[in-house]
């Protein structure tokens, strides 16, 4: 709170709002009705009283407070004299002093015939309450009324009636030495915001801006700096249920209409209270949600009193801007832990976003602004963008101090960081600080502004070039699902598999733990891949994004295991050449693409839309399949271009033939050596054809200066035309997992080809023994026990697919993640059982657990083991 001078201004300041809201409370057209002494001019105090005379008898420097009940004793009838609004009447009114407010507002109805909703009593400046009595009011013989109100020409009188109450009861408060807590303020505005039109942002606006016109934003700031603790709390709580309700019970585009009052709350309270009070907080965080969604103008470009221009914002941007650069600058210092705060930064962003839009719109027009500015133009073209600036230099200016203010520090801030990451790489402890938590958010931001000025873009990507440990490091670390990542994925030189893997993850969404929620499949391992198919392809996308629960027909075993099992089963089967939905490349059995004799199966591209819900589920339960694209799969996915690199494992026959093409002698090329034309003959259902790759094909003779076309040409035909469909298919069922074909395609540009390879197919080297070993731990067995030695040295003689086979047996996980044993959701587990020595080793596969009992000797173990480990017996051996 500030000091008691302070208060004291403030509520000066508010008795200059007093009495504009007592001149406003009558609209402009009807001001000729109020009598003249009524219409006060801003600089003069609020009457305490009106005569019969209408003759004013002022207070001095403040409202002075008036007696809720009088001390005398008044007669019990009494006479009194209330002025009209029109033509200087007055009516002479009787009435016992028990005699409610609102039974004389009902005398002067039946007399005049004004609706009582549309009056007003006034006497010695304080608004009567229509609950109160004549005794209460301190209502003498003789006394003067004064009669006022909205006419029936507003829209509103119920809400003009209601603020004004409002207001004045605000007033009470603040004059009274000992106020009561009291709810009727917080139920007036409750009211008010009810009673706000839905079906009209027009008439809403009209209605809001009663609250404003009526200095009720000012009252409630006043009663807010009050130095009773009770008129503080009430109006703290008033405010926040003002900003709170107003936004959860009006619809949106209503609740967008309340800017400008949050506004005028926001600057009163920045002066009144400062910029770290928390109401200010919450009123600034209201007011940056409403102009995110809402934007701003130009400024002089508007006259709508409702809309927010860019001078209304730009101080928040400057004071915001001014604490995230203090807080980063600290968090370098003694206060490394600390940092800029969550609402700082998303206060920030908020007002920013649209600020720089609005600059935005001239670069997309023109071009990057050049800075410094320059100050006059030398054409008329330039003179032109000139002008269109000058209604915001002074914030372009700003802003781009801002820019490089932030930059600068936060860059000093990454660099802090290299240090306890390095040590993180040793093995030591994960660094973590809390400040660092918003750093990314901060960078999100500072890139958006580097676009606007000529060579800040780049000048950002290069410093950031020089601290990808760190940047990679909060990409890990604090990006969201919920947030838009774009800004990173269109410069992914900067990041690394670990980034990028995190980020095409926040694309896909969240496997449920909730059993009600996943998708319940039962499968005969002898029909698994039409049974799947029926399953995942006819499903509802919704229902297969929660997740899936899977089990094999006639076995026990459930869990996390056994859709592992079938994820591998299910994609072994989907890429197996003999169902013709894909080939292999003959460089590199592990590849695939779409293999263009597919429609031999006339449900070929259901089975492809299936293919990519399989893929895309495989990735989100972060499953390693043992499958990968070929790159010219890939680059369709990621809507690249195929050149003719890319073709090199594909069809290593094509390749080498259109490279020999390319750099032949050009004399050898157009004497015909070649004798080709821009056709090409394919094999479809067992009879060759020939088809034109272009118009007159036929007839159309390669030479030095086409064969770069023909190469193209036929490039394009072989592995995208003739497989159009196939893709089509395929991203239409990875984007029914994904929820947009748009995300669909980001998802791939975001990866490089090796991602994908070690995100489907895992780790290419050899299982690691030691590696292994140490992520086992042991249940009844101890590490130096014989038999747990003996299970090593037979381990480590084995082949490499026979530890895959063990491993699966295990784990139902056959090919590990990049990082080894390490990237697994668990560490793996040795059980010693009880069981008779003829038993077989068993496992639960859901919980990484192999069980065994005591072997008498390594023969027995290496026997028992050599079984389980045979390709056809280690499948499905797990039990859960």
């Amino acid at each position: 709170m500030t000091s008691n001078a302070g208060v004291n201004n403030h509520k000066r300041k508010l008795d200059d709002y007093a009495a504009d809201d007592y001149n406003d409370v009558v609209s402009s057209e009807q001001q000729h009705l109020v009598p003249s002494a009524v219409r006060m001019r801003k600089d003069q105090p609020i009457p305490t009283s009106f005569t019969a005379d209408s003759s004013p008898r002022h207070h001095h420097t403040s409202i002075s407070p008036s007696p809720s009940t009088s001390s005398t004793r008044f007669p019990g009838h009494l006479q009194f004299f209330v002025r009209l609004l029109s033509g200087g009447n007055t009516l002479v009114l009787h009435a016992e002093s028990t005699d409610t407010v609102k039974s004389i507002h009902e005398k002067i109805h039946v007399i005049t015939g004004i609706p009582i909703i549309e009056q007003r009593l006034i006497y010695r400046g304080k608004q009567l309450q229509f609950e109160q009595a004549l005794i209460e009011c301190g209502i003498q013989n003789d006394a003067g009324l004064q009669l006022v109100g909205r006419m029936r020409s507003t829209g509103h009188p119920q809400a003009w009636q209601l603020i004004n109450d409002l207001v004045y009861q605000i007033f009470d408060l603040c004059k009274s030495v000992n106020p009561l807590p009291s709810t009727r303020i917080r139920t007036r505005l409750s009211e008010f915001i009810t009673m706000t039109p839905r079906n009209s942002t027009g008439q809403a606006s009209e209605h809001l801006q009663i609250f404003l016109s009526s200095c009720a934003p000012a009252a409630l700031v006043m009663l807010y700096m009050s130095q009773s603790k009770v008129n503080r709390d009430t109006g703290d709580e008033s405010i926040r249920q003002f900003i709170n309700s107003s936004k959860t019970v009006l619809p949106k585009n209503i609740y967008m209409q309340c800017a400008p009052i949050v506004l005028e709350f926001c600057k009163l309270l920045s002066v009144a209270a400062g910029v770290d009070d928390s109401l200010y907080g919450l009123c600034r965080s209201s007011l940056g949600g409403i102009v995110e969604s809402i934007g701003v103008t130009k400024w002089g470009k508007s006259n709508d009193k409702d809309v927010i221009d860019l001078q209304d914002i730009f101080p928040f941007v400057r004071e915001l801007g001014a604490k995230i650069s203090q807080a980063l600058e600290s968090s370098t210092g003694e206060n490394a832990f600390m940092g800029p705060a969550m609402s700082d930064v998303h206060d920030f962003s908020a007002f920013l976003r649209p600020v720089r839009n609005l600059i935005g719109e001239h670069v997309a027009i023109c071009s990057p602004i050049a800075f410094p500015l320059q100050e006059e133009g030398t054409s008329e073209e330039e003179e032109s963008k000139r002008f269109e600036m000058s209604y915001y230099t002074q914030q372009i200016k700003c802003l781009h101090d801002i820019y490089f203010d932030l930059l600068e520090k936060i860059e000093v801030c990454l660099k802090k960081m290299e240090e306890p990451l390095a040590l993180k790489e040793k093995g030591e402890a994960e660094p973590f600080a809390v400040g660092w938590s918003q750093y990314l958010a901060i960078l999100k931001e500072i890139n958006g502004v580097s676009k606007l000025y000529k060579g800040s873009e780049d000048e950002f990507w290069n410093k950031m070039r020089h601290r990808k440990v760190s940047l990679c490091f909060l990409i890990v670390r604090f990006a969201k699902r919920s947030e838009d990542h774009q800004w990173i994925l269109e410069h992914k030189e900067v990041t690394d598999f670990k980034a990028r893997r995190h980020l095409g993850m926040m694309m896909l969404p969240e496997v449920k733990d909730e059993y009600e929620e996943l998708h319940e499949m039962l499968i005969d391992r002898c029909q698994l891949l039409s049974e799947s198919f029926e399953y995942i392809a006819h499903a509802d996308p919704e229902s297969l994004r929660g997740g899936l629960f899977m089990e094999f027909k006639n076995e026990e075993a459930t869990g996390p295991g056994v859709l592992r099992e079938w994820f591998f089963l299910v994609c072994q089967a989907i890429f197996n050449p003999q169902n013709a939905l894909f080939v292999a490349c003959p460089n590199d059995r592990r590849r695939f693409f779409p293999n263009p004799a597919s429609k031999v199966d006339p449900l070929h591209l259901e089975y492809f839309g299936f293919s990519g819900r399989v893929i895309a589920l495989a990735l989100m339960h972060k499953i390693q399949v043992g499958v990968v694209f070929d790159r010219v799969f890939f680059c369709q996915l990621s809507g690249k271009n195929i050149s003719l690199d890319d073709i090199r494992d594909a069809d290593p026959f094509l390749y080498s033939s259109c490279k020999q093409i390319l750099e032949m002698d050009p004399e050898m090329v157009d004497q015909d050596t070649l004798g080709l034309t821009f056709v090409r003959e394919i094999e479809e259902l067992g009879s060759r054809k020939v088809v034109e790759l272009c118009p007159n094909g036929r007839s159309t003779m390669v030479n030095s200066k086409n064969r770069k076309q023909y190469v193209e040409l036929l490039i394009q035909h072989r592995f995208v035309t003739s497989i159009t469909e196939q893709v089509a298919h395929f991203a239409q069922g990875f984007g029914d997992i994904i929820t947009t074909l748009r995300l669909q395609k980001s998802f791939f540009q975001s990866l490089d080809l090796e991602d994908l390879d070690w995100m489907l197919h895992g780790s290419e080297t050899a299982v690691s023994v030691e590696d292994w070993k140490a992520h086992t731990d042991y249940n009844g067995y101890k590490e130096n026990d014989p038999q747990i030695s003996w299970f090593w040295k037979i381990v480590g003689c084995m082949t490499a697919e026979q530890r895959k086979v063990l491993l699966f047996f295990w784990t139902s996980i056959k090919y590990l993640p990049v990082e080894g044993f390490g990237g697994l959701a668990s560490r793996l587990y040795i059980y010693k059982t009880r069981e008779s020595y003829d038993r077989l080793p068993s496992s639960h596969t859901c919980f990484f657990r192999l069980c065994f009992p005591p072997y008498p000797s390594m023969d027995v173990m290496q026997d028992r083991l050599h079984i389980i480990t045979q390709e056809h017996v280690g499948c499905s051996f797990g039990t859960w």
